[in-house]
C-alpha cells in the first residue's frame, strides 16, 4: 500500500478523530522541535503533513507575524485543520509530488512533524525539501523512531503468523536511517545540521486497550486496512490487544507507561 492509499483509506474512516485522542501526547514532540529552531525572521512557513492542524497551530505561535499554510493528502485531516485554523492555506498533496514540484516560493522554515516516515526515498527527499527552503531557512522534522519497539515488533509478528499473513506481507514500510545517515545526507547542503533522539514515557489510562487505541491512530492503520472483513479487523486487533498487554503491563491503578523514541533533525540551508 502506498502513502497516498494509505491516507485515502485513513481519511474515510475518521483517522482524524481517531489521532485526536492523544493529541496532547503528540503535540508535546513539535513544541520540543520548534524550540530547538534558531531564532530568525521568518517570512514564510509550512506544515508539511499538517494532520488535523495541532503542529500548525504551534507553527502559527512560533513564527509570529509569517504567512502559513499547511498540506497533507488526507482529506479528513485538512478539514480539521480548516475548522481549527479557519484563516490559513490547507492544500491537498502529496509531499514527495509536492517536494518535487519546486516552485516560485522559498520557504523560511519548513515543519514535518510525524509524518516523513511515511514516505520512501529520503536520499532524494530530505534534498528536495532543503531545494525549497531560502537561503538560511530551516528544515524541522520529527519522526518516530520506535520500530524496534514492543508494540511495532509485535505487530509484525502477528502479521506473519496469523491466516492473514499473505494480505499482510510488506505493510510495515516505514522508512528508517539513525542519525548519522540523516547528519551525512544534510550536512552537505547545510550550514546547520542538530539531529538528536528522545524517548517519551507517556501515562496512558486504560492499560492495554489504551495502547491498543494510541496506534489505532498510526502503525496500526494499514495493517487494518490491508484485511478484507470487519471480522478479520477484530481478530487481528483482539490478537495484538492481548500480546499488548503482557509487553506493557498496567500498574495498579490501570495505567500503561508507552515508551515511545523520536528522531529529531533541524537543518538550516546554507
Amino acid at each position: 500500500m502506498t502513502t497516498s492509499e494509505t491516507r485515502e483509506t485513513t481519511s474515510r474512516d475518521g483517522y482524524a478523530k481517531q489521532y485526536a485522542q492523544f493529541e496532547r501526547e503528540r503535540t508535546r514532540p513539535v513544541r520540543d522541535l520548534l524550540a530547538a529552531v534558531p531564532a530568525t525572521r521568518i517570512e514564510t512557513a509550512i506544515d508539511i503533513g499538517c494532520g488535523p492542524g495541532n503542529s500548525t497551530e504551534l507553527l502559527v505561535a512560533h513564527a509570529s507575524g509569517a504567512q502559513v499554510s499547511g498540506l497533507d493528502a488526507s482529506a479528513d485531516m485538512l478539514d480539521a485543520a480548516r475548522e481549527r485554523l479557519p484563516a490559513l492555506r490547507f492544500e491537498h498533496a502529496d509531499i514527495a509530488a509536492w517536494s518535487e514540484g519546486g516552485g516560485e516560493r522559498a520557504y523560511d522554515l519548513m515543519l514535518a512533524n510525524a509524518v516523513l516516515q511515511w514516505l520512501p526515498d529520503h536520499d532524494t527527499l530530505f534534498p528536495q525539501l532543503v531545494g525549497r527552503l531560502a537561503p538560511g531557512g530551516h528544515l524541522a522534522v520529527q519522526m518516530p523512531d520506535n520500530l524496534d519497539e514492543p508494540a511495532h515488533r509485535l505487530l509484525r509478528e502477528i502479521a506473519a503468523a496469523g491466516p492473514w499473513a499473505q494480505k499482510l506481507k510488506g505493510v510495515e514500510r516505514s522508512a528508517r536511517f539513525d542519525a548519522r545517515h540523516y547528519y551525512a545526507l544534510l550536512a552537505p547542503l547545510c550550514a546547520r545540521v542538530d539531529v538528536w533522539r528522545t524517548t517519551y514515557h507517556h501515562p496512558l489510562a486504560g492499560g492495554a486497550d489504551a495502547v491498543v487505541e494510541w496506534f489505532k491512530g498510526s502503525a496500526l492503520r494499514p495493517f487494518l486496512a490491508a484485511l478484507d472483513s470487519e471480522a478479520e479487523r477484530r481478530a487481528f486487533t483482539a490478537r495484538y490487544r492481548e500480546a499488548i498487554g503482557e509487553a506493557y503491563p498496567a500498574f495498579a491503578d490501570g495505567t500503561v507507561l508507552l515508551p515511545f523514541p523520536r528522531l529529531f533533525i533541524v537543518a538550516t540551508k546554507r
